[in-house]
């Protein structure tokens, strides 16, 4: 049976894509893309599910992705139904043993196997595990220091069982990626006082990122990436580039620790970090597989 004229020219645009993301599919063969997943992008279902086809597509033609996820919105509304308050110093969740219990059991449960959904309903296999599983993110109890604004005196915030990466074993990753699995991650993790942290998933992905070696760190946000002091998004730039951004001004607020997260995995290991908008549809495809990404690429 004839194809329509229209038909036809559909098809010719899709393999001239094929033709056009060839190079970017043998550079990236083989390749750790590790993936934080977070924001606006996993509350809109659309989306969603366009990040679990991508997901799925990035492991069939090659590629070893690992999801590290967030879950601030959904960890504040069973928070909300408990009736438990919630307390932010520097956009952190100040956790006590109660409110921990509510965070592992929403990030390790629900969110986790949410996501894992998205992508084995995409034709992939996922495996949610958090950081706890195989050792793999040993922690150490975070603290911040601030200062007093009316007698200057510094003195520090105790907020409880918040905690960063000490240590990252990524054996439990290299086993699952190995068997043909795609690990997702919860950010949660263990302390060699044997109490679990809640880990912020910027810095959870940031440090397995490092760990890996990862090719790629993809820091998908709700921004489009760093943009310049005229607004302009900038498509890449070294690290001493961002370092000067920061000190005149023109990076600030959030953006800062999402840069700083960047800076850590490049020196632990990975060889480039992208902050990206995951509200763009198939930005992670978009950033991989055509020349002009939509984020800033950060390289050492």
């Amino acid at each position: 049976m004839p194809h329509s004229p229209e038909a036809l020219r559909r098809a010719t645009e899709q393999a001239a894509i094929l033709a056009q993301a060839l190079p970017f599919l043998r550079r990236y063969a083989g390749a750790t893309i590790v993936v934080k997943y977070g924001g606006h992008a996993m509350g809109d279902p659309a989306l969603a599910s366009e990040f679990g086809r991508d997901i799925a597509l990035l492991k069939q033609v090659g590629v070893n992705p690992v999801v590290v996820h967030g879950g601030g919105p959904q960890i504040n509304a069973m928070l909300q139904r408990l009736a438990i308050k919630s307390e932010f110093i520097d956009g952190l969740r100040v956790t006590d043993a109660a409110m921990v219990e509510v965070v592992e059991m929403v990030l390790a449960g629900t969110v986790n196997k949410h996501v894992t959904e998205l992508i084995n309903r995409a034709g992939a296999l996922a495996v949610g595990i958090s950081g706890k599983d195989g050792g793999l993110i040993r922690a150490r109890k975070m603290t911040r220091t601030v200062v007093d604004p009316d007698s200057h005196i510094e003195h520090v915030l105790d907020l409880g069982f918040v905690g960063e990466p000490e240590h990252v074993d990524v054996r439990v990753i290299h086993a699952l990626t190995g068997s043909g699995l795609i690990p997702v991650v919860a950010p949660v993790g263990y302390g060699s006082d044997g109490l679990t942290y809640n880990i912020n998933a910027d810095d959870a992905a940031g440090a397995i990122a490092g760990a890996l070696h990862a090719t790629r760190l993809l820091m998908l946000t709700d921004v489009p990436g760093v943009l310049d002091a005229q607004g302009r998004l900038v498509a890449e730039m070294s690290v001493a580039e961002t370092r000067a951004l920061i000190v005149d001004g023109t990076i600030h607020g959030g953006m800062i620790p999402k840069v700083e997260n960047c800076f850590e995995a490049l020196e632990a290991g990975a060889k480039g970090c992208v902050i990206l908008d995951g509200r763009i549809p198939h930005a992670v495809l978009l950033e991989l597989f055509t020349e002009a990404g939509p984020g800033t690429l950060i390289y050492r």
